[in-house]
């Protein structure tokens, strides 16, 4: 079971997204093929199945994070391509292992502070306990104090994969 609690793009925002992204560009649904099949859906954080009727979406998620705290990311504000469902998927379902654990793959761990200024990071290889790995690498995260949120990406391509956030007192 993992310690933290793993966030997808909130069904609100996902409902913006399906109308107009990130980068003002309208949602464009299509029909997945062999292309497309196994990539990662950061709205219910499982993979793409063919036939599925998907979009990319640009996703800016520390702006929407730092918009609903009254913080200023600055210039660490990114936008990237997200596949999600074109149509409501009933989100994700928490489960027993972290989302696109692939043991071998290589995601970056980047760390905010409440400002939302990056706050460090580090490059995790996905070792064959997965939970652990990753358990491992957000109690580093936690441990400095100032760290209230963690983004975890792909390193090939740099694109969001999902978020966690410091556990609340009542948590820990």
């Amino acid at each position: 079971m993992t310690r933290y609690t793993v966030l997808p793009v909130d069904a609100a925002v996902l409902k913006e997204l399906r109308v107009l992204d990130d980068a003002g560009r309208p949602c464009a649904p299509y029909i997945a093929t062999g292309d497309d099949v196994g990539s990662p859906l950061r709205c219910c954080l499982r993979p793409i199945t063919l036939g599925e009727r998907i979009a990319l979406a640009s996703y800016a998620p520390l702006r929407r994070w730092a918009a609903t705290r009254g913080a200023d990311p600055g210039a660490y504000d990114e936008q990237g391509p997200v596949f999600i469902h074109a149509d409501d998927c009933g989100g994700f379902t928490p489960g027993e292992n972290y989302p696109f654990a692939r043991p071998g793959a290589l995601r970056t761990v980047r760390r905010y502070d409440a400002r939302g200024h990056i706050a460090g990071g580090r490059l995790l290889e996905i070792p064959a306990d997965a939970t652990t790995g990753f358990d491992a690498a957000f109690d580093d995260a936690f441990n400095d104090p100032d760290v209230v949120l963690v983004h975890v990406r792909a390193l090939e391509y740099g694109c969001f994969h999902f978020e966690v956030r410091r556990p609340s007192a009542k948590e820990q």
